[in-house]
């Protein structure tokens, strides 16, 4: 029996309980609290929405900081954007927090390419770069595509379209 399994009520009355701003996670047996984002953060977020949002069939909902969990996995990770098309995530979209960046671009890279996540979005202030992965099998995504703050990056179907980068906010020093 996994972590979640023990600790389900456990760890469900911390992230009903926590602080607003403060995400709770699992994956596997560890258990992630991490602070509310930077400003930043939240306004990378923001211009990617619309983005997306103009783009999405009928039906899409667009959740921020959001769980998506899957028991059979054994993970519940929280996007800073997720798409869902009726129970199950079609992207997850992450901006690179500056004090666990491997957060992002590890951990949660192998957990969405297992919860079987089509498409992953990384946005990265420090590096000023995006980068999408998708075609996920296993623990990893075949695809992945880079661009850097200022170029387009194609977002394929079901939303079909180029991801403008030009407005992202990079952190400053």
């Amino acid at each position: 029996m996994g972590f979640y399994e023990k600790h389900r009520h456990f760890v469900e009355d911390l992230q009903r309980t926590a602080p607003e701003g403060v995400r709770i996670e699992w994956s596997g047996d560890t258990l992630i609290i991490q602070a509310a984002p930077s400003s930043i953060h939240q306004r990378n977020v923001g211009l990617v929405q619309r983005q997306f949002e103009q783009h999405a069939p009928a039906g899409y909902l667009f959740g921020n900081d959001s769980a998506v969990a899957s028991s059979d996995m054994a993970m519940a990770r929280v996007p800073d954007l997720s798409c869902l098309a009726a129970d199950e995530a079609v992207i997850a979209v992450e901006v690179v927090s500056k004090s666990n960046p491997g957060n992002d671009r590890m951990d949660k890279l192998r957990d969405y390419a297992v919860m079987r996540i089509p498409l992953y979005l990384i946005i990265d202030p420090r590096q000023q770069t995006v980068t999408l992965f998708s075609e996920p099998n296993h623990d990893e995504y075949h695809t992945r595509s880079d661009r850097k703050f200022g170029d387009r990056i194609r977002i394929p179907e079901p939303f079909g379209f180029e991801l403008e980068l030009d407005t992202l906010v990079p952190y400053g020093d």
